[in-house]
């Protein structure tokens, strides 16, 4: 279909997609503490970005991961969020965990890769929206589909993530 058949109009919301990955090794997980990105600075997040023209979630989801930590793992795709940033464009969200494969650790211009024990988690200064993501991932079992969810800011400024049933 062309762009005119699609239906897309300038007035209407558009968003950006990007990847998160949450990679894991026995009873850790790789985060990365990102450096240089104003208020994110040193607070830990899952590793991703952008995806590229020409590029699926999942091919996003595997360079990002690459690029950020120098490790490869076998991801599957967990869930959808829906990032309301109260403005257009908002942000399409594709979550992806798996067990890490393979690799030389490193860090990068993004920040430093480090694993983390599971139990560690909660004295880390890590974005607001990773334990609720967390959590989720954590209750799945390895049949359950992706789960679907938006995010956005109440009126009182109080990050809200609603998961659909």
């Amino acid at each position: 279909m062309t762009t005119s058949q699609q239906n897309i109009k300038p007035g209407r919301y558009q968003i950006v997609p990007r990847v998160l990955v949450f990679a894991w090794r026995d009873d850790e997980l790789l985060l990365l503490k990102i450096k240089g990105k104003g208020q994110w600075d040193g607070r830990y997040n899952g590793l991703g970005g952008h995806i590229e023209r020409g590029e699926s979630a999942l091919e996003a989801a595997k360079r990002e991961l690459l690029e950020e930590s120098g490790l490869q793992a076998e991801l599957r795709l967990v869930g959808t969020v829906l990032i309301d940033t109260a403005e257009t464009p908002g942000i399409g969200l594709f979550l992806f965990s798996g067990q890490a494969l393979g690799g030389e650790l490193r860090s990068s211009a993004e920040g430093q890769a480090a694993w983390v024990n599971l139990a560690e988690l909660e004295k880390l200064p890590v974005l607001e929206d990773v334990p609720i993501l967390l959590a989720r991932i954590l209750a799945m079992g390895p049949a359950d589909g992706p789960f679907s969810a938006r995010s956005f800011y109440d009126a009182a400024g109080v990050l809200r993530l609603v998961f659909a049933d």
